[in-house]
């Protein structure tokens, strides 16, 4: 698997076996197991020359499943999560597992016959359903109220992930959902390290970053693009948030190797 750096408008799934270094969205994965990579559109990756594995990638009119259970629908449990890049730990035979399944969608496509779009449509649910599984259980998720809790964590991510260039406060998403700033605060953090504000000032510098690593929009563009009418409080905020001038951290990132 080669290097590579990917922004395009398609979702990736990545199998890449233990020993490789995985960069998404300017975080460090050094793979100690083998795993699988959920990468959405608009994220940036990085695989470096120890890599290998498989990678496959489609757009969401071929994968938008409206089903019952929603954690493996189109946009589920592994998808447009704002809490962590969602990447699953294989085990040994859940390793095994996935590779079959990324053969056989391999020799699916050398076949090539008039069934072969709805064969490859019912494999990649497989290695969503699988993974969405091994995910729930790494993250001790079980019961229905685990569950309950947990769908609401993926409303809010959602929210979050459309908002963030308008909504820039813990009570407007509260306002949103119906709930006072405390219970939200309180539902949130019952399954993630973050909290609410944490979450909503990530995925704003998230994006900062993206923009200034990625694009040639000066810094004041940025802010305004974020939502920021006074480039000076942008400029505090990001510095403060990422520890580094946004200035400081374009010119960092591009000199980094590619």
């Amino acid at each position: 698997m080669p290097s590579t750096a990917d922004h395009g408008q398609y979702v990736k799934v990545l199998y890449v076996k233990t020993g490789g270094q995985v960069t998404v969205d300017f975080k460090d994965y050094v793979l100690e197991h083998d795993s699988v990579f959920f990468i959405n559109e608009g994220q940036f990756f990085k695989l470096n020359e120890s890599c290998t594995g498989t990678m496959l990638y489609y757009n969401r009119d071929f994968y938008c499943v409206e089903m019952h259970d929603k954690e493996v629908a189109c946009d589920g449990i592994l998808f447009r999560n704002v809490y962590e890049i969602p990447v699953v730990w294989l085990n040994s035979d859940a390793s095994a597992m996935m590779q079959s399944v990324f053969a056989e969608i391999k020799l699916e496509i050398e076949i090539g016959d008039s069934s072969v779009e709805e064969m490859l449509r019912l494999l990649l649910k497989q290695i969503i359903i699988r993974s969405t599984r091994i995910w729930k259980q790494e993250h001790h998720i079980a019961g229905e109220d685990a569950r309950a809790e947990v769908e609401f964590l993926r409303t809010f991510s959602k929210m979050v992930d459309v908002h963030y260039s308008r909504c820039h406060t813990v009570a407007e998403y509260a306002d949103m959902l119906n709930i006072t700033p405390k219970a939200l605060n309180k539902r949130i953090t019952r399954y993630s390290s973050a909290t609410p504000n944490e979450i909503i000032k990530n995925r704003i510098m998230l994006e900062a970053k993206r923009l200034l690593a990625h694009t040639p929009l000066s810094v004041k563009e940025v802010g305004y693009k974020l939502g920021y009418d006074d480039p000076n409080y942008f400029v505090r905020l990001f510095t403060s948030q990422s520890g580094i001038s946004p200035l400081s951290f374009r010119q960092q990132y591009q000199l980094l190797p590619a």
